[in-house]
C-alpha cells in the first residue's frame, strides 16, 4: 500500500452510518485525537483535552503504546504468525498493524475488529486495495461474531497460529462483563503458537485510578477501569509471556509499554519516575 493510499486528503471522504452519535465522544475517535489524528470531531478533541488535563503525559503514553504495538507485531512477525486479529482496532494511524506485519510478511492477513462504526467507515476506504486485510464491525465480547464472521473466516486459518491484539483495549471493558476471562475464550479457540499483544491501563495508586476512571465515565464513553498491575497480570494465566527485554535475559513479565523491548532500554514494570500514576502494562505471550 502506497504512502498515498493512507492519507486522507488522497481518499474519497468515507461514508458515515446514518446513526452516528457525534453528541458523545468515543474510545476510538479520543484516541485518535490523543494520537493527533484528524478522524474525530469537536467532542472527541475535548475529551481529550480534559483526560491529558487530569492525568498530564497521557498524549506520551499513547504514543508509547502505539510504539509498543510496533514493536509487538515485529516481534509476533519475526517468530513466524502471519495471521493477526486486531480488537479494538481503532481508527486507521501510522503504523497499522497490517502495514508493519506486512512489511516483512507480505502475505500476512488482518482482520481489523472495532465496535465502532466510523472505524468500518474509515478502515473500508483504506483498505480497498488490500486483499490480506479488512475491518469488521463487532463487539469484542461476541467471541463468536468475531471468530465466525465471513470477514475473519474469509483472511484466517484456524489451524495455523493467530496472533490476537488486546492493545489497550481491556480497560474499556467493566468487571462484570469478565475481560481478562475473554482472552481465554479466544485463545481456547486458537492452535498452539498462537500469540497475544497486550495492553492496558495500570497503576498502582488508587486514587489516582479512581480520579481517571470516574472521570472518563462523565465523560460518557463506555468504559470498564484503570486496574491494578496484579490484576491485569490474570490475562496470561493460561499464556507464555516472552521476556521483555530485547536480548532476552530479562525474566518474563508485564511491563510498561515504552519500556517493552525497546532497544536498550531496561525494562521497568512501572515507570522509573515515581510521579507517573498511570502508565499502559504490556506484555507479549504465546500459547504453547
Amino acid at each position: 500500500m502506497t504512502d498515498e493510499a493512507l492519507d486522507p486528503t488522497a481518499q474519497a471522504a468515507p461514508r458515515f452510518p446514518p446513526d452516528l452519535d457525534m453528541s458523545r465522544p468515543t474510545v476510538a475517535r479520543t484516541y485518535d485525537a490523543l494520537l493527533g489524528g484528524k478522524d474525530n470531531f469537536e467532542v472527541d478533541r475535548q475529551a481529550a483535552v480534559e483526560v491529558e488535563k487530569l492525568n498530564p503525559g497521557t498524549m506520551q503514553l499513547v504514543q508509547d503504546n502505539r510504539a509498543f504495538l510496533v514493536r509487538g507485531v515485529d516481534h509476533v512477525t519475526a517468530s513466524g504468525v502471519r495471521q493477526f486479529i486486531d480488537l479494538g482496532s481503532g481508527l486507521p494511524a501510522a503504523d497499522n498493524t497490517h502495514q508493519v506485519a506486512q512489511r516483512s510478511a507480505p502475505g500476512a492477513s488482518v482482520v481489523y475488529v472495532d465496535i465502532d462504526p466510523i472505524v468500518l467507515a474509515h478502515g473500508r476506504a483504506i483498505l480497498a486495495d488490500s486483499p490480506n486485510t479488512t475491518v469488521t464491525t463487532a463487539d469484542l465480547r461476541d467471541v463468536d461474531r468475531v471468530l465466525e464472521s465471513p470477514d475473519t473466516q474469509r483472511l484466517i486459518d484456524f489451524a495455523q497460529p493467530v496472533c490476537v491484539m488486546f492493545v489497550s483495549l481491556l480497560h474499556c471493558i467493566p468487571d462484570e462483563d469478565d475481560p481478562f476471562g475473554l482472552v481465554d475464550r479466544y485463545f481456547e479457540r486458537l492452535a498452539p503458537g498462537s500469540a497475544v499483544i497486550f495492553s492496558h491501563l495500570a497503576s498502582d495508586d488508587q486514587t489516582a485510578a479512581q480520579q481517571l476512571t470516574e472521570r472518563i465515565h462523565s465523560l460518557g464513553m463506555e468504559w470498564g477501569r484503570v486496574r491494578f498491575p496484579e490484576e491485569i497480570a490474570h490475562a496470561f494465566d493460561s499464556l507464555e509471556i516472552v521476556s521483555p527485554s530485547t536480548d532476552g535475559s530479562a525474566p518474563p513479565a508485564l511491563v510498561d509499554c515504552a519500556t517493552w523491548r525497546n532497544g536498550s532500554t531496561v525494562p521497568e514494570k512501572r515507570p522509573a519516575d515515581p510521579d507517573k500514576k498511570i502508565w499502559e502494562h504490556a506484555a507479549v505471550g504465546f500459547k504453547r
